[in-house]
């Protein structure tokens, strides 16, 4: 198709109009146009490999005892004949974990602002920072039953212990990283603290805590299975010791690959969020 060329007079130019081609605006493309098939296909091949690759490693060449790790096609069976048990389990879990994520992004958020806000604040409680993520959180479990009790407690905390963190760092690191004509561009606009804040700063660290938050999206996950270890709470970490305690190693795993299922689901849906949020960043950016 053939664009249109309408002609206009050239500015300074007393002679006839010079013929200027002008191409029509480009309509705003949704995201989800840029979805290829390779966007799902090339996932679904890497599943094929990894369970090809299972198979052969558990049925095809027996290196590994069933005990330790079942066959693809036991997991399979053990996860339809348990699914009452299993898929409500993997609800309560999905709950925990979506929860105890949404609680370390609001507060690593808020940590992390206070800490670019202040030197001296960063100063102060940055090595505690470090200190408190250096802990085993699997260590805590005990304790944070005796601390904070039986039921979802134990389970948030353990939670927003393993996630703030990461969210904390990059939000910090994305607001004292401001790039340096924006900030000059502010500074010559007389623009406020909080203008600035709300108008330059923040949006441009937007990036770096959305890779905070997708660091911490997967730990959220093995927060809620730990905490449940230590709950009474009937989610998937408590029912892979209960099938492991009887020795049902297969339902156990098939346990496991709900877990990773979520976490696939869950760090997709937070990419997602990203994509729609921050519209600018794959157009301002050179891609692979």
């Amino acid at each position: 198709m053939t664009e249109s060329i309408r002609t206009r007079p050239v500015p300074g130019s007393a002679g006839p109009p010079s013929a200027v081609p002008t191409v029509p605006p480009t309509p705003g493309r949704s995201p989800w146009s840029r979805i290829r098939p390779a966007t799902v296909g090339l996932p679904l091949l890497g599943l094929v490999v990894t369970v090809a690759v299972w198979w052969v490693v558990t049925s095809g060449l027996h290196l590994v005892h069933p005990a330790s790790l079942p066959p693809p096609q036991a997991v399979g069976t053990s996860l339809t004949s348990s699914a009452d048990v299993l898929f409500p389990a993997l609800g309560t879990t999905t709950l925990m974990t979506v929860l105890g994520f949404l609680l370390s992004a609001v507060a690593g958020v808020l940590i992390g602002m206070a800490l670019a806000a202040s030197r001296r604040a960063e100063r102060m409680f940055a090595p505690l920072l470090v200190a408190i993520n250096a802990v085993p959180k699997i260590a805590l479990g005990p304790l944070l039953v005796v601390s904070v009790g039986w039921g979802t407690k134990p389970i948030l905390t353990m939670v927003f212990l393993l996630c703030f963190f990461p969210i904390v760092l990059s939000t910090a690191t994305g607001l004292t990283t401001t790039p340096a004509d924006l900030a000059e561009l502010a500074r010559s606009l007389n623009a406020s603290w909080w203008q600035s804040f709300r108008k330059v700063r923040f949006p441009a660290a937007l990036p770096q805590i959305f890779v905070g938050m997708k660091v911490a999206m997967p730990l959220a996950a093995i927060g809620a299975v730990i905490g449940e270890f230590y709950s009474d709470k009937p989610g998937l970490g408590y029912q892979i010791l209960q099938y492991n305690g009887v020795g049902d190693t297969a339902t156990a795993w098939a346990a496991i690959v709900l877990i990773a299922a979520m976490s696939i689901l869950l760090y997709s849906a937070l990419s997602l969020v990203e994509r729609l949020a921050l519209p600018w960043v794959r157009a301002t950016t050179s891609a692979r």
